[in-house]
């Protein structure tokens, strides 16, 4: 791990640049989520690491996390989803969106997130103004594409065998039809998912940006695999302001003018936050 102390240059510089800034646009990943204990799921052996039964099959995090699954075998794929489902739902976020978030009361265009992640904790940490550009787990759509539409997970609960990780029935179910309901998520290969829910969410985020000046960007835990975040994080810093990039493992910062952390986000923030209250 990463010794703060080994930064105190940068991260000076991003506690000015925070400091300074008239609003805030956090940009999140997948590594945001790894100080409140949720798994990292990079590479076959990090998904492994996290789900041994599926090591024993031979099936990686791209392959489960694959809408075919859901039709021709979705005992499996509910098995995945589901045990993730009571996971987030579980899990309480760590003290450092706390921290973005005092920083983000503090300025007077207030601030927005742009997320990859689909585990709804920023909402559960207080933020407003979430946009989730792959979706969430929190909501469900037809597996069929009937016009039920999207709706809200909080009334499902899925049983999963922890040795096989599969559900057992019943599945989580369509309330239109009475087909099989996959989750609300923009899965790889996945030409059927409903953006109606996520689109008006990136167009406030947009709006948002257009009237906003003075703008910091703070982007955590975004790899290079899916590269999202990391692209959406560094076009608003070009156009708009300054980029503290927080990765342990990624943290070159190669467009622009920005600040290169390789740190994991809790102790970036923290650190950070040190220097910011003197």
């Amino acid at each position: 791990m990463n010794d703060p102390l080994d930064h105190a240059g940068e991260l000076e510089r991003a506690a000015e640049l925070i400091g300074s800034a008239d609003a805030l646009l956090v940009c999140a990943g997948a590594g945001m989520g790894v100080d409140s204990g949720l798994p990292d799921f990079r590479g076959d052996e990090g998904f492994w690491r996290a789900y041994p039964p599926y090591a024993r099959l031979g099936l990686s995090f791209v392959e489960v996390a694959d809408p075919v699954h859901f039709a021709a075998d979705p005992e499996l794929a509910w098995g995945f989803y589901g045990h993730r489902l009571e996971l987030y739902r579980r899990t309480t976020p760590h003290p450092g969106f706390d921290i973005l978030r005092r920083w983000a009361e503090r300025k007077p265009g207030g601030a927005h997130v742009f997320t990859s992640n689909v585990d709804g904790q920023f909402q559960k940490a207080g933020f407003a103004g979430v946009a989730e550009v792959h979706g969430s787990i929190h909501h469900l759509q037809c597996l069929t594409g009937c016009s039920a539409g999207i709706w809200p997970a909080d009334e499902v609960t899925v049983t999963v065998d922890d040795t096989t990780m599969r559900a057992v029935e019943p599945l989580p179910s369509c309330p239109g039809c009475g087909a099989v309901a996959r989750p609300n998520i923009l899965m790889f290969g996945d030409a059927d998912w409903l953006g109606e829910r996520s689109q008006p969410q990136l167009d406030e985020l947009q709006t948002w940006r257009r009237r906003t000046d003075g703008l910091a960007v703070v982007e955590l835990g975004a790899g290079t695999a899916v590269p999202t975040v990391r692209r959406h994080a560094e076009l608003a810093s070009a156009a708009d302001g300054g980029l503290i990039r927080i990765n342990p493992r990624e943290p070159e910062v190669r467009h622009g003018r920005g600040i290169s952390l390789p740190i994991g986000a809790l102790d970036a923030l923290t650190a950070i936050d040190a220097r910011l209250n003197g």
